[in-house]
């Protein structure tokens, strides 16, 4: 089964006077869909749009993988086991909140920021927190949540590229910018697929030819540099995908 979400049908947040500006796909904090909590292991994704200066301040997590990819601009992330990152497009982000953790999320930069961050339920909850930024992740490197049964694959396509969805009993694919094809959906920048079951097995996603579209409707860091750092930013693809692929639910 294909279920798409539009992303004008995301419930909107965030404190404009602040600088913030943000768009769930999923029943999330004031905004509570008693059929919309989760999705395989997904609990949230969130589009989240900072003016230069904005952000989140400290604030708590726990029991929660949570993964995060920049669109546009420069993120600051800070926690309270002492790491500090700046991250920017192309970059993956996961910070494993396990037994608890605190952290600050802000733009310090000149620019805007738009980062897409998404709540992955654990497997089994506890431990201690971790934190590891992937620099320039290249394509056909799924970036695995071990304590979630999950790997996130991220695709760019050019114009009339195709690519295969994972066989999987819980696939989401997040449009991160662009237009593509699935089945006889068009899905755009912000819209989002949930596919579940055998008979979707063998799907695949054709990026649909068109102008540029503007993107977007005990803890040890690891750092990673990608082979194809520079490409993730300098040539971004006409369309840009988040691919979950997802074991259980």
């Amino acid at each position: 089964m294909i279920d798409v979400r539009r992303s004008g049908d995301r419930y909107r947040g965030g404190e404009a006077a602040d600088g913030i500006e943000s768009f769930h796909a999923f029943s999330f904090g004031p905004h509570y869909d008693p059929d919309n909590l989760r999705f395989g292991a997904i609990l949230a994704c969130n589009e989240e749009r900072l003016a230069p200066g904005a952000g989140f301040d400290e604030h708590p997590h726990s029991h929660t993988e949570i993964v995060t990819w920049v669109v546009e601009g420069e993120l600051t992330h800070r926690d309270s086991t002492g790491h500090e990152s700046l991250v920017r497009p192309g970059d993956v982000q996961h910070l494993s909140a396990a037994g608890g953790v605190r952290h600050v999320e802000r733009n310090d930069g000149d620019a805007p920021l738009v980062f897409v961050q998404m709540w992955l339920a654990p497997l089994s909850p506890g431990g201690d927190p971790a934190y590891t930024v992937v620099h320039g992740i290249a394509d056909s490197t799924p970036y695995e949540i071990p304590g979630a049964g999950a790997l996130l694959h991220i695709r760019r396509l050019s114009p009339n590229e195709r690519t295969a969805l994972p066989d999987a009993p819980f696939t989401y694919l997040h449009v991160v910018r662009g237009e593509v094809r699935l089945g006889n959906e068009r899905l755009a920048t912000g819209d989002a697929a949930r596919i579940t079951g055998e008979t979707d097995r063998g799907l695949e996603v054709v990026a649909i030819a068109g102008e540029a579209t503007e993107a977007v409707a005990g803890a040890g860091v690891t750092e990673v540099t990608g082979a194809t750092a520079g490409e993730a930013v300098e040539g971004a693809a006409a369309v840009e995908l988040l691919v979950w692929e997802m074991s259980s639910g």
